[in-house]
């Protein structure tokens, strides 16, 4: 499979100085281009991660294995190495902004601010599809109190939206061999669309 290269266009002045505010308010940068297939939203940002400048990197995790596994990449990807995912037409972000030890630790009024943030940042960008890595985010941002695994009906900030386990160390509820099939699912219905 041949990589994809996506340059970022140019945005609206207030759409551009607002992102930047948002950004800075980051505790990690977004990995974000135009156009991309897909968006995956963490809940937030690990200490770790934050700490060195890098998408989950935290002891455990189990992203980067299980998205190389279920096809969206062609390699493994270091966590140092994040921003190559690009290539693959893959982007990272993060619902909330703020670091924690564990994902528990976002207030409710976290998620609801973040929503509208995050709603923008995907209507600027324009992927194919965002996936939420977990339900706390997800239901926390769309007051949702039942949210289902996999494609949801709504779409936001125009994308089609999937519902994924978060495949955080700290997430026991699902093996490495259930996250590599759930977001396996998501891979091919994106290679379908």
């Amino acid at each position: 499979m041949k990589p994809l290269r996506r340059q970022a266009g140019v945005a609206h002045e207030r759409t551009k100085t607002h992102m930047s505010t948002i950004e800075a308010e980051q505790a990690l940068p977004d990995i974000l281009a135009h156009g991309l297939k897909v968006v995956f939203c963490g809940i937030n940002p690990g200490v770790d991660a934050a700490a060195a400048g890098h998408h989950f990197l935290g002891r455990g995790n189990r992203f980067w294995p299980v998205l190389h596994l279920a096809g969206f990449t062609p390699h493994l990807v270091a966590p140092q190495d994040d921003r190559g995912v690009l290539d693959f037409g893959v982007g990272l972000t993060a619902a909330v902004g703020r670091a924690t030890q564990r994902a528990d630790q976002v207030q409710a009024e976290e998620f609801q601010t973040a929503g509208m943030v995050l709603r923008e940042k995907i209507a600027l960008y324009q992927p194919g599809c965002v996936a939420f890595l977990g339900k706390a985010a997800y239901a926390g941002i769309t007051g949702k109190r039942q949210v289902n695994w996999g494609e949801q009906a709504q779409r936001f900030g125009g994308a089609r939206v999937w519902i994924l386990p978060n495949p955080s160390g700290l997430n026991r509820s699902f093996s490495k061999e259930q996250l590599v099939d759930a977001y396996s699912g998501l891979h091919r219905h994106l290679r379908c669309v």
